[in-house]
């Protein structure tokens, strides 16, 4: 069972689906994650890899602005579409059905928030920074959470983990 661990949505349960392809972000992760970034007033967020919407969501109930889902699976954005509608947040929200890398190298929109959570081994963080970072604000912050890998040093990336799982920190100066 996944709940929105704060804000206006607070212990609120989300619809989910159970299959392989799914993995939502946990809720000790998540919570690392959104502490991390603390605010959310009035941002513009990307949530790439969406899912049934966790991250992108719990960003709402914290006073996220405006999200943009990006997801390419059918069954997952039936069940996307639930949980924002039980939250009735159609005027907050963008679902896009397509290919993450299609939609980035697309994409004109700036955001202030981008999270990341493909497929464990699918993309790396190196694969995606470079698209995420000429779409984001400055000051702006991108979210990439994966299996442990290797990355290519940055500078300002902060990575944390938690048993297996990585999270990457970047914030765009």
């Amino acid at each position: 069972m996944i709940k929105i661990i704060s804000g206006d949505f607070k212990g609120r349960k989300l619809n989910n689906l159970k299959i392989d392809i799914l993995r939502p972000t946990q809720a000790k992760v998540r919570k690392s994650i959104m502490d991390s970034i603390r605010d959310f007033d009035k941002k513009s967020v990307l949530d790439l890899f969406a899912g049934i919407g966790t991250l992108g969501l719990e960003s709402i109930s914290r006073g996220a602005e405006k999200v943009k889902f990006v997801e390419k699976n059918n069954r997952i954005i039936k069940v996307l579409e639930k949980n924002l509608d039980m939250f009735n947040l159609s005027s907050k929200s963008t679902i896009i059905k397509s290919d993450v890398l299609k939609f980035l190298n697309d994409e004109y929109e700036k955001y202030d928030i981008v999270f990341a959570d493909p497929p464990y081994g699918e993309y790396s963080f190196d694969t995606l920074y470079p698209l995420v970072s000429n779409i984001m604000n400055n000051r702006g912050i991108f979210c990439y959470e994966s299996e442990k890998q290797e990355i290519e040093k940055k500078q300002d990336v902060k990575i944390k983990y938690y048993g297996n799982t990585q999270i990457i920190l970047w914030k765009k100066e």
